[in-house]
């Protein structure tokens, strides 16, 4: 197993999945999660994408968008034919996931949501997206990703 191994980081290899490992410092305290790891690993934060859990109607799932952006909810709703989209409380995301927050990876969940991720990750060769815990982000190809986890790609962050 990979330096620092998490389930997410279990899973890709478990995929044989291209992926590169990014360790860094986790601050305490530090709540804007993403844009710590891109400062961190010295990335455009259009790069690094964070984690989100969401209930569509009555069925959780994972938004991935870019930190430097928001979800959109109503965006997301349309894209997995939802009425309406609400964000979880934090304690639901962790219990559904076993991720703590600001370590929410897509890969190795407890269950396999369904996951949309927004257009934009395909304007880079790589994507960085959390390892499954603070300090801790995996760098892959975002084909590797919508492959892996059965993602939808649809346009569903709006910018800040």
């Amino acid at each position: 197993m990979a330096k620092g191994g998490t389930p997410a980081i279990s899973e890709l290899e478990r995929r044989g999945a291209a992926f590169v490992v990014h360790e860094f410092e986790h601050v305490p305290g530090e709540r804007n999660y993403g844009l710590a790891a891109a400062a961190a690993i010295g990335v455009d934060p259009d790069r690094v994408f964070k984690t989100l859990m969401v209930t569509a109607d009555a069925e959780h799932v994972v938004g991935i968008v870019p930190v430097s952006g928001q979800l959109s909810l109503r965006d997301l709703a349309a894209a997995v034919g939802a009425k309406r989209a609400e964000m979880c409380p934090p304690e639901v995301a962790q219990r559904v996931t076993g991720y703590v927050v600001g370590g929410i990876s897509p890969f190795g969940q407890k269950k396999r949501l369904r996951t949309v991720i927004d257009e934009t990750c395909e304007l880079f060769e790589t994507i960085l997206v959390s390892g499954g815990k603070r300090g801790i982000d995996i760098e892959l190809a975002p084909a590797v990703l919508v492959d892996v986890l059965g993602a939808i790609v649809a346009p569903i962050a709006s910018s800040r």
